[in-house]
């Protein structure tokens, strides 16, 4: 069996395949001063929940976009699974040309993403990413990666609203009644929710004129469903896009 690990600024996702099959996946807190004994201590409990034994792995991919977890988790997997991950990092395989400017500067996941929709989903191709950020990747007719665009993430944008006033409540991300709220917190979360759909329908408008009519769009990411249930333009919604990624890269490296 395959495990799967995406590191993120806010989550982490997990996900086991047998072959092409995922039978189990998680989505974790990101907790940035956990040690690797605890990190491994998690990974068995998962495992045991799951009803699989850690000796059934025999295979791992890595992603990560916080360097000072990379290592953390890399030993809570050697210790704790007997594996030592596939990174993904520049030099491996991915199937996926990069033609950013600095190539090394795109994150793992926005690679791994890449993969996966080329794969899967067909190109060209707009990912749309709901996380910590909100990113928007390019994926060329040829499968390459051209590059994309980042706005602050959904979450973020409510947390700094919050912080830089002095008046405004932190409130849930919740659809508002009406797009006109007709008090503070259906106001801020039409301003969030519908705001942040009209962002998105911009942005992929754009990225399809650039790329060509026949874009196929894709969303992923934990705040994903919020967003995707206000508009059309996202035509698929794949949860575990990064984690498919992964395990295509770790085959390609095989």
């Amino acid at each position: 069996m395959l495990l799967a690990i995406d590191v993120g600024n806010t989550n982490i996702t997990l996900g086991l395949y047998r072959g092409e099959d995922l039978v189990a996946a998680w989505r974790l807190a990101t907790a940035h001063e956990r040690m690797p004994d605890e990190y491994g201590l998690q990974l068995l409990g998962l495992l045991e929940h799951a009803g699989i034994g850690p000796q059934e792995i025999d295979g791992s991919a890595l992603a990560s976009v916080v360097p000072p977890l990379t290592a953390v988790v890399l030993q809570a997997c050697e210790r704790y699974l007997g594996q030592k991950p596939l990174v993904v990092d520049a030099g491996i395989k991915t199937g996926v040309r990069i033609r950013y400017d600095d190539p090394k500067a795109v994150g793992a996941d926005r690679i791994a993403d890449a993969a996966a929709a080329r794969k899967i989903y067909g190109v060209p191709a707009c990912v749309v990413d709901f996380g910590t950020a909100t990113t928007f990747n390019a994926i060329s007719a040829e499968g390459d990666y051209l590059g994309g665009a980042i706005a602050p993430g959904i979450g973020i944008a409510v947390e700094a609203l919050f912080q830089r006033t002095a008046k405004l409540p932190r409130v849930g991300l919740a659809r508002p009644p009406a797009a006109i709220g007709r008090n503070t917190v259906h106001a801020i979360q039409s301003g969030m929710i519908f705001g942040y759909v009209g962002l998105v329908e911009g942005m992929v408008k754009r990225f399809r004129d650039e790329l060509g009519g026949d874009t196929k769009v894709i969303a992923t990411g934990g705040l994903a469903p919020i967003i995707a249930a206000e508009t059309d333009i996202l035509q698929f919604h794949a949860p575990w896009l990064t984690l498919e990624g992964l395990k295509i890269i770790w085959g390609l490296n095989q």
